[in-house]
């Protein structure tokens, strides 16, 4: 519990949320709230997360299930659900030429695993009977088609097994559905045969045997994290020792660990995300080299990473004195950001971080990423048409990836399912604003039931309104993040009377006895501020106003400095300056635009 009834309760785990995790020595001072306490109002965010549900509710279960029955040698009724999940003979890549690559069945149902978790952790929110149903349904119809013969000549096995048992961890956690565990048990058994004694780098599993470029490319480095999970809620002790084997210490959290990064060249999600086995390795363990190698590693990818929070362009991180990539890739690829895939990663990270130290920049990143990438994404088609890459070029656009379900097609309604849980944290004393979104959040707080809603058209606007609904009086303590890019002239009333202390880039702490009706308001001070790309690139600036890059449509005239800090809104989504228009992502659509402006003197 995350308090008792006289102080904050979150009524939930270790880490928040679904069963009751044990095993672990360290547990963070900050706890999430069980999914179902926050439900999010209309806006963007419900909209995407709605819509996500809705998609793989409606999949046919015999369309996801049939490259899992055509391995088995079972029968498979039903569509193939195409590009990279069917089971097909048709991928192809020549490591020479790439232009002759045929991703067609590159890693059957790699992403299935996936979109049940995102549908499990949806049905936590919502209680929505038919999601639990729908769930229970394909784990159950999964579970006959376990066994070695799937991952016979696959090419990426630890990837697949790990989305598949995320799929599995959260159908037990947050849906009820038991079979699950004995499932988890039966993939892990057909697995061992087909993954290395260690987490290899790349480096070093092309030092052996391979047929294939693509043998090449399995992740095993990122296994830890889930099967650290997968111990901690009771589904079987030889998790915690698995997870410890993939630990990927020695090429990576050693080096992140002692401030030294080796990331250069590195696969930029698998290894951003890699960096939440480093958490959960420090909670089981209580490590603390494996929480500096977190917190240094995510400043490592913060120090390389575009104004709009997203990183890894081509899918690749650069060397930490490295300030040219960066800049030449606003000309030489599309391909700048993972978007659902590196926006998944990094809210966990940033969560992660925020709950251990308290720390109102992990809250901050997190919005950036937010608003200027994920969403922004093209919503996924029933087809699998997929956002894959935000683009950053100086002529970019928005765009699906050429074959449909990739794997950014798994973490978006992963993401989404999360946005309530990213969006509040608690103590014993204290409920804590992450996120300014429009939501209701409900629980114990100060030993009283509350109900505390969110009205907010945040980062549009730049106010947010917090209303206080409670039966009888309830003493605790509300943070609110306050931005570090808040200006001087921000602003904290409740019932209209200012609160003092308010200081950017912290916290905010408003204590009080609450009762029925207070109102907390907030406004911020969002003047218009240059980022430039870096300190090599000065020239190159991106326009921003709060969390939101504003980004000039089509070709524009040459633009100073002034220019720029002169725009004015012009509309709900727009803004103006000269004859220029500049939007945020979130509004713009099949536009050419550019984040980036080489200014003029």
């Amino acid at each position: 519990m995350a308090g008792s009834a006289a102080a904050i309760c979150a009524c939930g785990s270790a880490h928040g949320m679904g069963l009751k995790m044990t095993g672990a020595r360290v547990r963070p001072p900050l706890d999430l709230l069980e999914r179902d306490q926050v439900q999010l109002g209309d806006g963007p965010l419900r909209e995407q997360f709605d819509y996500q549900r809705n998609l793989f509710l409606n999949l046919d279960d015999d369309k996801l299930l049939k490259p899992f029955r055509q391995r088995a040698g079972l029968p498979a009724p039903g569509e193939d659900m195409g590009g990279w999940y069917d089971d097909s003979r048709d991928f192809f890549v020549d490591p020479n030429d790439w232009s002759k690559a045929n991703w067609h069945g590159y890693i059957p149902g790699h992403s299935f695993g996936q979109y049940i978790s995102g549908l499990a952790r949806g049905y936590a929110v919502t209680g929505d009977a038919a999601v639990a149903q729908k769930v229970r349904g394909l784990v159950m119809a999964y579970a006959p088609t376990v066994g070695p013969k799937f991952f016979e000549g696959y090419y990426l096995p630890a990837y697949t097994y790990d989305k598949l048992a995320i799929g599995l961890i959260d159908a037990y956690r947050y849906t009820g559905v038991d079979e699950a565990k004995g499932v988890l048990d039966k993939l892990t058994d057909s697995v061992l045969p087909f993954l290395p004694e260690k987490a290899l780098t790349r480096e070093e599993r092309r030092q052996r045997p391979y047929t294939s470029e693509a043998d090449i490319w399995d992740e095993p480095y990122t296994l830890p994290e889930n099967l650290f999970l997968a111990w901690q809620l009771g589904m079987g002790e030889r998790y915690r020792a698995m997870a410890l084997q993939y630990m990927q210490d020695e090429a990576l959290f050693d080096p992140l660990a002692k401030g030294i990064s080796p990331l250069k060249g590195k696969h930029a999600y698998s290894h951003v995300n890699a960096l939440n086995s480093a958490i959960e390795a420090y909670y089981v363990t209580g490590e603390a080299k494996y929480l500096a190698a977190a917190k240094n590693g995510f400043d490592f990818v913060l120090a390389q990473s575009y104004a709009t929070g997203g990183w890894g362009p081509n899918e690749e991180l650069v060397a930490a004195d490295d300030s040219e990539t960066l800049y030449t890739m606003l000309s030489e690829t599309h391909r700048s950001f993972e978007t659902p895939c590196g926006a998944y990663g990094h809210f966990k990270v940033a969560r992660h971080l925020l709950q251990i130290t308290k720390d109102s920049r992990y809250g901050d990143s997190m919005e950036r990423v937010l608003y200027n990438t994920i969403l922004g994404a093209k919503p996924t088609l029933p087809d699998g048409s997929t956002f894959y890459y935000s683009d950053y070029n100086q002529s970019a656009h928005k765009f699906f990836r050429d074959e449909k379900w990739p794997c950014c097609s798994g973490t978006f309604i992963q993401l989404t399912a999360d946005y309530g849980t990213s969006a509040y944290v608690v103590d014993a004393q204290d409920l804590y604003v992450n996120l300014y979104v429009p939501s209701t959040v409900s629980g114990l707080f100060g030993g009283e039931a509350v109900k505390l809603t969110q009205a907010t058209a945040y980062p549009l606007e730049n106010t947010s309104r917090l209303t206080v609904s409670v039966k009888r009086p309830a003493a605790f303590g509300l943070q609110l993040r306050i931005p570090v890019w808040a200006g001087k002239a921000t602003r904290v009333t409740v019932n209209g009377k200012a609160v003092k202390g308010v200081t950017a880039g912290r916290f905010l702490e408003v204590r009080r006895t609450w009762r029925e009706g207070d109102v907390v308001e907030i406004a911020f001070d969002m003047g218009m501020r240059l980022e430039p790309l870096n300190a090599a690139h000065p020239e190159m600036v991106a326009l921003l106003t709060g969390p939101l890059v504003l980004m000039p449509i089509g070709a524009t005239a040459a633009l100073t400095r002034d220019d720029l800090l002169a725009v004015r809104r012009e509309g709900a989504e727009n803004w103006r300056v000269k004859a220029a228009t500049l939007k945020p992502f979130m509004a713009i659509k099949d536009e050419t635009y550019r984040v980036y402006t080489r200014v003029v003197a």
